[in-house]
């Protein structure tokens, strides 16, 4: 089958970008799994946080919030919902956050004991509050992508695994599970796997490593209130928030992992919920639900957008670590545009411009076309920085 861009990833990256690209340009989805969104794209803490992260996650976060409340004010059923975040810790540790971060406010020590009442008060010194953060429905949006993407003409073939790929005098030929796509662009968005699928294309990897990050639902012996805050550990130890009548917690491990589909260290939940009991009155009981997602992402902890600085036709769209969720529908507005101006990096050109349906260039494109402020960004999440 012939297409114009050839995504791999069927996670939120791939079928966010799928979505914005269905209707410019002819796209077929490959996903190795079964399942669309199977390892850590429907294992997250499915939290926007404007705080979180570096300066250029935080805009991405600003854009995709954006984004995301247009996408839910469409759908007639809101997928966001307020939940403020207090961050505790030391003194020091707070005011390190707030003097660096202006999103962060200061809390009273009594302010924080209001906002989430089950906290012991001996268990923190200092408190932060980010009030902007939002849970979101992470399923409903998946589903948002995947049927905007199909309705618009995107075909996406799941258990369809890249096993081989060549160089075309047009693009690229790529065999996934029992097809052959012959694509202008190729995407490479396969999550933990990213470093693997460039390996097959001869691409040069770069090296982004996987780490484990657990997650679990405990039930409490204090019923928790499903509208509560989510409180996190200032030196990124822990987090923990009402999740229905069970309390989400996640102890924040990052420890490296090959590319799998990882499992649960119960060692790891257990020595949370001791201490999560020295921080909380709650009660920690029993084990609900447990998992382990992989967050992949550079040293510098910037996702990768861009095409290759080597291979022609060949798009990053990868390391998005814990970002996935809270930056997906601006990196896919950012790539959408980087692929339709075929340019890796402003002055570089990276990859050929396709027009909409034709696998052909599209004359008058260049990175110059970019706003400032996308350029920016572009040069931010290149593969070349």
């Amino acid at each position: 089958m012939d297409c114009d861009v050839l995504i791999i990833g069927g996670g939120v990256a791939g079928l966010s970008l799928a979505w914005r690209l269905a209707g410019t340009a002819s796209v077929v989805l490959v996903e190795a799994e079964e399942t669309l969104a199977y390892h850590t794209s429907s294992r997250s803490a499915r939290q926007l946080q404007p705080s979180y992260g570096p300066g250029p996650v935080q805009e991405l976060t600003r854009r995709t919030i954006a984004t995301v409340q247009q996408i839910s004010a469409g759908l007639g059923a809101s997928i966001l919902s307020p939940r403020p975040e207090v961050i505790i810790g030391t003194a020091g540790q707070v005011s390190g956050l707030t003097s660096a971060n202006p999103i962060l406010k200061p809390l009273e020590h009594a302010d924080a004991l209001r906002l989430s009442p089950d906290l012991r008060p001996a268990a923190f010194e200092a408190a932060c509050l980010d009030d902007s953060a939002l849970e979101v429905d992470v399923p409903a949006l998946l589903e948002f992508y995947r049927a905007g993407a199909v309705a618009a003409g995107v075909r996406i073939l799941t258990g369809a695994p890249v096993h081989t790929a060549s160089r075309t005098a047009s693009g690229w030929t790529v065999g996934a599970g029992s097809s052959a796509v012959h694509a202008a662009v190729v995407v490479n968005a396969a999550g933990a796997w990213v470093d693997p699928v460039a390996v097959v294309f001869g691409v040069s990897t770069l090296g982004l490593t996987p780490h484990r990050r657990t997650a679990a639902l405990l039930a409490t012996a204090t019923p928790v209130n499903p509208a509560g805050v989510m409180v996190a550990a200032a030196d990124d130890s822990f987090y923990y928030r009402p999740d229905g009548a069970h309390l989400l917690v996640s102890p924040c491990e990052s420890v490296p992992s090959p590319p799998e589909d990882a499992q649960v260290h119960s060692g790891d939940i257990e020595a949370l919920a001791r201490r999560l009991d020295s921080v909380t009155t709650l009660g920690l009981g029993a084990v609900v639900k447990a998992w382990t997602g992989l967050r992949t992402s550079p040293k510098d902890g910037l996702p990768v957008v861009g095409f290759d600085a080597e291979a022609p036709g060949f798009f990053w769209l990868a390391g998005q670590g814990g970002y996935g969720i809270q930056t997906s529908a601006a990196l896919a507005e950012l790539a959408a545009e980087l692929i339709a101006a075929g340019a890796g990096h402003p002055g570089r050109h990276g990859g050929t411009a396709v027009g909409p349906g034709t696998g052909e260039p599209r004359p008058g494109t260049a990175a110059g076309r970019l706003s400032p402020a996308d350029q920016t960004l572009a040069e931010a999440l290149s593969p070349l920085r």
